[in-house]
C-alpha cells in the first residue's frame, strides 16, 4: 500500500496535469475561432471553382483534345492517396479517423488488384502508415507553420502534378477531415485527378455558353490551380477540425483528471484516518496495560 507521502505526490501530479489540459483546451478554443473562420471563408471559392469547371468540362465533347488532368490516362491501375493529417497529437481520434478511412480505401483497391501509392501531408499520418504501408509511401510533406497559406497548398499541388506528369499514377484522391462543429468532424475522400464533378440537374432548358478563349485553354489554365485550391481547402478544414478535436479531447482529459483527483483524495483521507485511528488504539491499549 502506498504511503501518505506517495499519495500526496500523486495528487499533486494529477493536479498539475489537469492545469496543463485546461490550458491546452483554452489555447485550442482561441485557435479554433480563426481556423473555423478561414475554413468557412475558403469553402465558397472552392465550391464555385468546382462548379465552374464542371460546367466547362461538360461542354467538352472530344476528350482526346482535353487536358490530361481532365481526361485521365485511360486507365485506373495506379492510385495515389494524398492523406492530410496533423503535425501534432493530443487531438483525440482526429488523425486516426482520417487514416482509418484511407486504410479502408487501400484495402478496397488492393482487393481489386490496384497499385497504391501514398503521399502523406502531415507527420502523424505518416507515423501510422509506416507501420503497415511503409513501402507505399512516396513522400512525406511536413507543414510546421504557424499560419497556413496558399503557398503551402500550392507546394503540395505542384508535387501531385509533377508525379502525374511523370506517369507515377493514374488516379489521385484527397483525404481530409471536414469541419462540422467542435464535436463533429467528418473524414472525407475527394477524387481530384481526374476530377469528378457532381451533375446538378436544374429545371428548364440548359443554358448554352460561349467561352473566350475556348474551353480547352480555360481548362488547361484552371485545372492545375483547382488541385491547389482543393488541397488548400482540405488543409484549412483539417486545421479547424484539429483544433475542435483537441478542444474536445482536452475537455474530456480535464474532467477525467478531476475525477481522478476526487478518488485519490478520498483514498488519501481514508488512509490517513485509518492510520490516526490505529495510533490512537495503540496509545489507548498501552495506557490500559499500564
Amino acid at each position: 500500500m502506498a504511503s501518505l507521502k506517495d499519495m500526496r505526490v500523486r495528487i499533486a501530479a494529477t493536479k498539475a496535469t489537469q492545469k496543463i489540459t485546461k490550458a491546452m483546451q483554452m489555447v485550442a478554443a482561441s485557435k479554433l475561432r480563426r481556423a473555423q473562420a478561414a475554413a468557412e471563408a475558403a469553402r465558397p471559392y472552392a465550391e464555385r471553382m468546382e462548379k465552374v469547371l464542371g460546367n466547362i468540362a461538360a461542354s467538352v465533347t472530344d476528350l482526346s483534345s482535353a487536358p490530361k488532368l481532365l481526361a485521365g490516362t485511360g486507365t485506373n491501375q495506379v492510385h495515389l492517396l494524398v492523406v492530410c493529417t496533423a503535425e501534432r497529437g493530443l487531438c483525440g481520434a482526429f488523425n486516426s479517423s482520417i487514416v482509418r478511412l484511407a486504410r479502408e480505401h487501400i484495402n478496397k483497391l488492393a482487393a481489386d488488384g490496384k497499385t497504391i501509392k501514398i503521399l502523406c501531408v502531415g507527420r502523424k499520418g505518416a507515423e501510422q502508415f509506416r507501420r503497415q504501408y511503409s513501402q507505399n509511401i512516396v513522400e512525406v510533406i511536413e507543414l510546421r507553420v504557424k499560419t497556413l497559406g496558399f503557398e503551402h497548398a500550392d507546394q503540395v499541388g505542384k508535387k501531385i502534378i509533377e508525379l502525374y506528369e511523370n506517369g507515377e499514377f493514374d488516379v489521385a484522391s484527397l483525404f481530409f477531415s471536414r469541419f462540422r462543429s467542435v464535436v463533429q468532424q467528418t473524414p472525407t475522400a475527394l477524387q481530384i485527378i481526374p476530377p469528378v464533378f457532381e451533375a446538378k440537374s436544374e429545371g428548364g432548358p440548359a443554358a448554352v455558353y460561349e467561352y473566350e478563349p475556348d474551353e480547352i485553354d480555360i481548362l488547361t489554365e484552371l485545372l492545375p490551380r483547382n488541385i491547389s485550391v482543393q488541397v488548400f481547402r482540405a488543409l484549412l478544414e483539417n486545421a479547424a477540425s484539429e483544433q475542435g478535436a483537441r478542444m474536445s479531447a482536452m475537455d474530456n482529459a480535464t474532467r477525467n483528471a478531476g475525477e481522478m483527483i476526487r478518488k485519490q483524495t478520498i483514498t488519501y483521507n481514508r488512509t490517513r484516518q485509518a492510520m490516526i485511528t490505529k495510533e490512537l488504539i495503540e496509545i489507548i491499549s498501552g495506557a490500559e496495560a499500564v
